[in-house]
């Protein structure tokens, strides 16, 4: 007589692994194997199905309609994964441009490209520091190319395990372990993400959303910088473009400029270390990162490799925060003896002092094709073109 756990009514038959012994529970004093089964309930999952798809394509379809009601609009997310795309079409003689976001703002690739003769190749990436971009390039020994730089001191000289460091890191490292499986994923969300608004992973992801709760700072945790909120559009080749509503220098404009001036300023020490041995350490941060460049510059100059570096626009306090907590001769000048490579800052340039930035960081969509088509014959004497 059955026991009552395997009385099932004779409905849904579960499948069994080819050339596998049947268990204990499948069959009874050595008998055929017993046949699970488990009743369907009779409901119109026809209807339920409909009905689910339909609130899927409404919640959907309200949430896109929110987005683009408050400025945003499709784009791709700039990831490690597309930043990957981009550095595979890096070959032996390319010129390639790395940095941070104004090297990824300012300069047009198709007014470099009728200046240089070639079209750069676009690896700069907004809050990222330069270094481990270099570092990749000059360890490449196929690549004997021409690398812009584009140089913001905070950023570039960020020392280990800080947020710039770390975002130039993770796009190195996807770089050599990307799986086929995230390369799909990437050429399939490309589409997607062109098309719909809500798409944008930095903003619009609820881990995103989370983080722009309210929450002020309390003994033993601090709350980090709020990051600007979406201000510009990538395209496959990641090139950058400030939106017109920020470009106008209206509200959206304001509110970012308030908000780079807690990013670009220096924290306090910690309370744990003296004030005087967490300075000293940063002194020997910074002084490394100038002889790991320096180092970098030569291997690529030993291949016939050329590098220049480029200060571009700032504008506003941000400027003046810059200009006073990371000025030039403490910076710029040490990076060019040091490294002997040319270099252009953009003060030194009456043609190129005239742009304003409008939310104090980067070139407006139009200005930063005048400001390369001005900039291409700097770059051709730098690079002795």
């Amino acid at each position: 007589m059955p026991s009552s756990t395997s009385n099932f009514k004779r409905i849904l038959r579960l499948p069994r692994l080819f050339f596998r012994t049947p268990t204990e529970a499948e069959s009874v004093h050595g008998g055929p194997p017993l046949e699970f089964e488990r009743p369907i309930p009779q409901i119109p999952w026809r209807g339920i199905t409909v009905v689910v798809v339909l609130v899927v394509i409404a919640a959907a379809s309200a949430w896109e309609f929110y987005c683009r009601s408050i400025a945003y609009g499709p784009t791709l997310n700039d990831n490690e994964d597309l930043w990957t795309l981009t550095r595979r079409r890096v070959q032996p003689e390319s010129v390639v441009i790395i940095g941070d976001s104004r090297g990824w703002y300012d300069l047009d690739l198709d007014e470099l490209q009728k200046g240089l003769g070639k079209r750069p190749v676009q690896l700069a990436m907004g809050g990222g520091c330069a270094y481990p971009v270099l570092a990749d390039l000059a360890d490449d020994k196929i690549f004997h190319g021409t690398i812009i730089c584009s140089f913001v001191p905070r950023l570039f000289l960020a020392p280990p395990g800080t947020p710039p460091m770390e975002r130039g890191e993770k796009a190195v490292r996807r770089s050599h372990t990307q799986t086929p499986a995230q390369r799909a994923s990437e050429y399939l969300a490309l589409p997607l993400e062109e098309h719909v608004a809500f798409l944008k992973q930095q903003d619009l992801a609820l881990e995103q959303l989370l983080k722009r709760l309210p929450i002020p700072n309390r003994p033993g945790a601090l709350v980090p910088p709020r990051l600007p909120p979406y201000f510009g559009t990538v395209d496959r080749e990641r090139r950058a473009r400030m939106i017109e509503e920020c470009a106008r220098g209206g509200k959206l404009a304001t509110t970012i400029q308030q908000i780079w001036l807690p990013i670009f300023t220096p924290p306090p020490p910690p309370s744990y270390v003296p004030k005087d041995v967490f300075m000293a350490k940063m002194k020997d941060a910074i002084e490394k990162r100038f002889g790991d460049t320096i180092a970098a510059v030569e291997k690529l100059r030993a291949r016939g490799g050329k590098v220049v570096f480029v200060r571009l626009p700032v504008s506003g306090g941000l400027k003046a925060l810059e200009d006073r907590t990371t000025p030039r001769g403490q910076t710029w000048d040490p990076l060019l003896q040091g490294t002997g490579a040319p270099g252009i800052y953009f003060e030194d340039f009456p043609e190129l002092t005239g742009f304003n930035c409008p939310e104090w960081s980067h070139l407006s969509a139009g200005d930063s094709v005048e400001f390369s088509k001005r900039l291409v014959p700097h770059l051709r004497a730098a690079l002795g073109m």
